[in-house]
């Protein structure tokens, strides 16, 4: 029997970059719906964007058919198409230079070789019900590292 897929939204946010940083995640599966979000107090967008994918995935309880969408290029490519080839030049881009953010990658590809991922990018701020939601908890997520005590 096949499984029906995990639907997935993610976004990260930044108010300066770097700055405080946030993240939101939608996950849903039939009746099934689950928001999340964080944040960190010194990030990047593209950290954040990273840490978004990593929360969802680590979120499902066992391995699943996952559809996740992003408005996140960096994403969708570095999964795609440069993972392959960072790995195989041990982390180092086609420069020769050291991938950034290559701490956040490995913890990604590791969680996404569980699931059977289909990577899918959306136009961000334009209307797509997931995108927004999963945006305004990325801004959630910032707006509790300001109201951290």
């Amino acid at each position: 029997m096949i499984e029906p897929p995990v639907t997935i939204y993610t976004d990260g946010a930044c108010r300066g970059n770097p700055g405080p940083g946030g993240w939101g995640v939608i996950l849903s599966r039939g009746r099934q719906y689950k928001e999340l979000y964080g944040g960190e107090p010194e990030t990047t967008n593209n950290r954040m964007e990273l840490t978004a994918a990593i929360k969802a995935l680590e979120a499902l309880k066992r391995p699943l058919p996952v559809i996740l969408y992003t408005d996140s290029k960096y994403l969708v490519q570095g999964m795609t198409q440069w993972l392959p080839k960072w790995k195989a030049k041990g982390w180092r881009k086609a420069d020769g230079k050291p991938v950034e953010n290559a701490d956040l990658w490995k913890v990604l590809d590791e969680a996404a070789s569980v699931h059977d991922v289909q990577w899918h990018w959306v136009r961000g701020h334009n209307g797509n019900p997931g995108n927004e939601r999963a945006d305004t908890l990325a801004n959630l997520g910032i707006d509790t590292i300001h109201a951290a005590p």
